[in-house]
């Protein structure tokens, strides 16, 4: 049975006011995005060497993704993100302006363009993780996959006018008018996230610090088998799917012998084809598996690949580059929204990011390198090379499909009943070790230890550095789970907000092949302080994580959260 969340119209989202305003918002400075991307491109394509420098462009506004994007993940998670959001498109304004006022007086050379470029960038690497992070804020959650695919759409709405406008502005007065144009959309922006005032926008919980958080969320990531292969599956697709964006410039000039506005029309037809993809979306997804749908996608991308190789005609390569645009949105809306309805709530924003930086990590590292081959051994080849790994990996879904989240159990989860220590541990002690005993009959040890495997998972990716499942010498039916957390405080992470539903059922299937109650201990620094009689109530707390078996273990030992939201509430 298809969930219902994979049904909701596309349009739905559009009826709530405040996703709405900033759906508008973000569209026009999605548009002005494109307007500077064209005309940046266009102001280097006459220069010598202009493969490499047009293709840089490219390389400049996305590489900061990859830089910058996870730390910037880590602040949404942190702290209050439409603040975040305010302050970045200010940034993004003035550097736009800058770049206006620059070109408009002629001292605009290749170098200064890439690097003001690269300051675009990095406000874009900024901006991504917490937009995606408030998404859930401003739409129900049934509603998710829709405004993945409205994004995506404005994204593609934007790829489909803002060339065209660029095109004639280009053509017809300066390209100053166009980086003007989009210093404004910023503007915009920033004046409808001031205007939004969200209920709940700041943590629920108190900042975790800088670098823990940074290293939480790439445990998240290292142990989650399923969001790395769907981030491989993108990594897949954008590599040889850049060729396109990057080379397409190139492709005008000195293909088809047209100018800006040729150039416009070839984005306009794949903004097209992809708001297209981005409308059937929903519809597709809840009738085909995603794996049968990417796999498709691949193969329609990889076509229009071969048929660019060998392009000569304008008009025809507008018709056929359409379909390549609605591959394109269909591919990443899809597996934006599964990330995104994937993560748990206190590592949302970091695990976006990480999607973030494969993307334009991706898209950046693959812009490059296509440009490089191009000047070597020419568009045609280039091209051919693309569309051949294209379709073998879109024929490579078969043997390594995407796991159908569809079906998966999302719900909140309580894992541990509280627990009360004898000693006041300061937040930042540590390391702090965690043990739980099984009482394990011969006969169901395999199965335990399997079972052990899926809870071991669990442990990594909340907080864990090490674990550990051990057999007591003296006493064989007993086994010792260990795991280690570098602080108290991590713990209590652990503890507050960091189970989903998965975890749950995880858990509860390996605790009940135990023959007594497994019982946790906490092991903290000896030097931690005890608790005088009558100095108050205890710290609280919660039990035991329990750790996968056999030392710190294989990332790939299970991954029993496919796709839960938690909020982990006291027993």
């Amino acid at each position: 049975m298809v969930s219902t969340e994979s049904q909701a119209p596309a349009w739905s989202p559009l009826r709530i006011a405040a996703y709405r305003n900033l759906w508008l918002a973000l569209l026009a400075a999605n548009i002005g995005t494109w307007m500077q991307t064209v005309g940046a491109q266009w102001l280097l394509v006459t220069q010598t060497e202009a493969d490499t420098l047009v293709a840089a462009v490219q390389t400049a506004s996305m590489l900061p993704i990859l830089l910058f994007a996870l730390p910037a993940g880590v602040l949404a998670d942190a702290f209050d993100r439409r603040h975040l959001l305010i302050s970045v498109q200010t940034f993004l304004a003035v550097v736009g302006i800058v770049m206006t006022v620059l070109t408009a007086t002629g001292r605009m050379g290749p170098a200064l363009l890439l690097t003001l470029t690269f300051a675009l960038g990095t406000g874009q690497a900024l901006t991504l993780p917490s937009w995606a992070a408030v998404i859930p804020q401003l739409v129900p959650r049934d509603q998710i996959r829709s405004a993945s695919a409205l994004g995506a759409i404005s994204v593609n709405v934007a790829r489909a006018i803002g060339p065209a406008v660029a095109g004639v502005l280009v053509a017809e007065t300066d390209v100053s008018l166009v980086f003007g144009l989009n210093a404004a959309t910023f503007v915009i922006f920033t004046v409808t996230l001031i205007r939004w005032k969200p209920r709940d926008s700041k943590p629920t919980e108190s900042p975790e610090r800088f670098t823990a958080a940074l290293r939480a969320g790439g445990r998240y990531v290292r142990y989650s088998p399923t969001l790395r292969r769907m981030l491989g599956r993108i990594v897949l697709f954008i590599l040889p799917g850049s060729a396109l964006w990057a080379l397409l410039p190139v492709v005008a000039e000195e293909r088809l012998g047209t100018g800006a506005h040729g150039y416009g029309l070839l984005l306009a037809s794949l903004g097209i084809g992809a708001i297209t993809g981005g409308i059937g979306l929903p519809v597709l997804r809840a009738r085909i598996s995603a794996s049968k749908l990417l796999g498709a996608a691949g193969l329609v991308f990889g076509g229009v690949l071969l048929y660019v190789a060998t392009l000569r005609d304008l008009s025809t390569a507008a018709i056929v580059l359409a379909p390549a645009g609605a591959a394109w949105v269909i591919v990443l809306a899809n597996l934006n929204a599964e990330i995104q309805l994937f993560l748990p709530n206190w590592v949302r924003a970091r695990g976006l990011a990480v999607y973030q930086v494969v993307f334009a990590g991706g898209q950046a590292l693959g812009a490059l390198a296509w440009g490089a081959m191009a000047e070597l051994v020419g568009i045609q080849m280039t091209f051919l090379v693309a569309a051949g790994i294209m379709i073998l990996d879109a024929v490579a879904l078969a043997l390594w499909p995407l796991p159908d989240l569809r079906e998966v159990d999302r719900q909140p989860a309580v894992i541990w009943p509280e627990v009360s220590l004898g000693v006041r541990p300061e937040p930042q002690a540590g390391p702090v070790l965690v043990t739980a005993t099984y009482t394990i009959a011969p006969e169901r040890e395999q199965e335990f230890m399997e079972a052990m495997r899926l809870v071991r998972g669990t442990r990594m990716r909340t907080g864990a550095t090490r674990w550990g499942l051990f057999r007591v010498g003296e006493e064989p039916h007993r086994f010792v789970e260990v795991f280690q957390l570098a602080t108290w405080d991590e713990h209590l992470r652990q503890h507050g907000t960091r189970f989903t539903s998965a975890d749950q059922e995880s858990e509860r299937r390996a605790k009940g092949m135990s023959e007594e109650e497994p019982r946790a201990w906490h092991l903290l620094p000896a030097d931690t302080r005890r608790i005088d009689p009558g100095a108050g109530e205890p710290t609280r707390g919660r039990t035991a994580d329990t750790i996968d078996p056999m030392g710190a273990g294989d990332p790939d030992a299970g991954d029993p959260d496919v796709g839960s939201e938690t909020v982990t509430r006291p027993a």
